[in-house]
């Protein structure tokens, strides 16, 4: 619904053109690598690949499209680590509808849009989770079993439990549910 929505709003505005719309993160990878769009709206939460994700797909392969994170989670984390995947937009999904289509302008242009409240708290604590204890840490906040998640990212259970040994110590919480509910609220997964 929101998708459709955005998608909508930003029909409405002349010099801007909606060439696709994804229903999950893998589809939107296809979908950019096929198209190259100049300027991609995503989420921070998607299935199958997250926008920051995403985001460091985009980069990572020197594909030429900016993008743009338009969401609910209004965490200095995941500011910063938006912004270190290359983002060049951070918005949240309650600022006004004019706010966005101006944001992708300026992006588009080459500028950066981030919401300057966020941007201030964005610096106030680092994120102590590399990506491998970030990817091991969601997936066990998520319920899966150290087998489950060796078997996914296709690592040992031994580095699987090592990985998430490290992000307990590094939170200083007792157990994987207290790191995964503390890392979630500060914006780090």
């Amino acid at each position: 619904m929101v998708r459709g929505a955005l998608s909508a709003l930003l029909r409405l505005e002349s010099d801007l053109d909606v060439i696709g719309s994804a229903a999950d993160g893998e589809e939107a990878w296809q979908l950019i690598q096929r198209d190259v769009p100049d300027v991609v709206v995503t989420d921070i939460e998607m299935p199958r690949l997250t926008g920051l994700e995403l985001a460091q797909r985009i980069r990572e392969r020197g594909l030429e499209c900016k993008v743009v994170i338009v969401t609910t989670f209004a965490r200095p984390g995941f500011l910063r680590r938006a912004l270190d995947a290359g983002v060049s937009g951070y918005l949240l999904k309650d600022a006004p509808a004019d706010q966005l289509a101006d944001a992708l302008r300026k992006v588009h242009r080459g500028g950066r849009a981030i919401d300057p409240q966020l941007a201030l708290e964005a610096w106030s604590e680092a994120d102590p989770l590399n990506d491998r204890e970030r990817q091991v840490l969601r997936l066990a906040g998520e319920g899966a079993s150290a087998g489950d998640i060796a078997e996914q990212l296709h690592l040992s259970q031994g580095t699987v439990r090592n990985y998430l040994s490290e992000a307990i110590g590094k939170l200083g919480v007792a157990n994987r549910i207290e790191a995964y509910r503390l890392a979630r609220q500060k914006g780090w997964l």
